[in-house]
């Protein structure tokens, strides 16, 4: 089995170069690994500690956690790799928390020895998911203490199933897991390890904090004006199509899309003719006449909520939800996608009453109109549930020594 992994590992870079030649994040994380090795930033004999992301939501996860550790270590740099180029391309919009940042090499046995030998981590935290084995081991076997923060596990992933011999073997070199449901406490038990604590999701804390720093936007003010602004926020053209086909005027509509290129926004032009653009918008420009703003650029999304009534957040008629905890800080009731299985919080705001899973145009417009007549009952519910799930990162951090 531990011959299938090299191999398969083998086969996700060779893949990845080959789509290189065509898709240009394929190139990105490509370009962004070569030579990596060879560039490593000196640490001068510093103590690490190493945060692993996937991208930037799994950031969002950590950055409270990373905030915390460098209270109580204040005397440890801190190592953040991402996965995903969209991670590496954007993390420079949220603060500026980490003392080393560079993409985590391909896992292979020979990258991970020279990775783990160069920082030499004291201590390692995988956000949410992504278990690179080789990884693991070498940080394991060069004595670090290695932490999962605000993990999510199911049944259908690949430990608890009978071929999964060697990624159990990987979870068992984990010094804590800090879950965020019973349900994963739970999994894990059934395979004997025990050494977990439920202490919720850490981004709670992190939207929290992002809800007393952010700043009014005089630009979607005015756009706003005196009616309900409802947010598309981190949209994909499932999202934008559905909302294409709502033929309604007593709302505006604010398209925060998540792929911000050129040809994707004029994708959305031609849904919405008369549609502004973001950054065409000046002091001068007269907002009244437009139902429509597309929020072409990155870093505003989380201000544009607060002059929000209702989300729609992307990423649920794929699989990949995004950040649904952005929205509900500020009390808007959030709709999304049906393929929401893999996100508990989802589930969790649906059977309070504040989230709302739908289909097609008919369940949107169904959801709409019930919002609307019970809206300030939902919006106080959901902000006072973001509140009483706070305090995730500090008990982790208790926890870590």
């Amino acid at each position: 089995m531990n011959m299938l992994y090299q191999l398969g590992i083998f086969f996700l870079g060779a893949g990845m170069k080959m789509a290189s030649l065509f898709h240009p994040k394929a190139k990105k994380w490509v370009d962004g690994r070569k030579n990596l090795l060879n560039q490593l930033p000196s640490t001068e004999d510093a103590k690490i500690a190493w945060f692993h992301c996937a991208s930037l939501g799994e950031f969002d996860q950590g950055i409270p956690v990373i905030k915390a550790f460098r209270q109580k270590f204040p005397e440890h740099k801190i190592l953040l790799t991402f996965y995903s180029p969209s991670g590496m391309d954007f993390y420079q919009k949220r603060e500026a928390v980490a003392d080393f940042v560079c993409y985590i090499p391909l896992d292979t046995k020979k990258n991970a020895k020279r990775f783990i030998q160069h920082f030499h981590p004291e201590y390692a935290f995988f956000i949410k998911y992504e278990f690179w084995l080789n990884h693991i081991k070498e940080a394991t076997q060069n004595g670090a203490k290695i932490y999962n923060v605000s993990g999510v596990f199911r049944k259908e992933q690949r430990f608890f199933k009978p071929y999964g011999t060697i990624f159990r073997k990987a979870l068992s070199s984990f010094t804590h897991f800090f879950v965020q449901n019973e349900s994963s406490k739970n999994l894990l038990y059934q395979i004997g390890i025990k050494n977990v604590t439920i202490t919720g999701d850490t981004r709670f804390d992190r939207v929290l904090e992002n809800k007393k720093n952010t700043s009014v936007n005089e630009s979607i003010i005015r756009f706003k004006g005196e009616r309900p602004l409802l947010i598309a926020g981190s949209s994909w053209e499932a999202e934008e199509n559905i909302l294409a086909q709502w033929n309604t005027d007593d709302f505006k509509l604010l398209i925060a899309p998540h792929d911000i290129s050129e040809g994707h926004i004029k994708k959305i032009q031609n849904l919405f003719p008369k549609a502004i653009r973001y950054t065409r918008v000046s002091s001068s420009t007269d907002l009244s006449s437009y139902k429509v703003m597309i929020l072409d650029t990155m870093g505003q999304l989380a201000c544009a909520y607060l002059h929000g009534d209702i989300a729609f957040v992307g990423g649920g008629f794929s699989g990949n939800l995004h950040n649904i905890l952005e929205p509900a800080v500020f009390g808007l009731p959030v709709l999304f996608g049906p393929k929401h299985q893999r996100f508990p919080e989802a589930e969790t705001f649906i059977q309070k009453g504040f989230g709302f899973a739908i289909k097609n145009i008919n369940d949107f417009t169904k959801s709409i109109q019930f919002i609307s007549n019970n809206y300030d009952n939902i919006s106080e519910k959901e902000q006072s549930f973001v509140k009483q799930n706070a305090g995730a990162s500090e008990k982790i951090i208790r926890l870590v020594n």
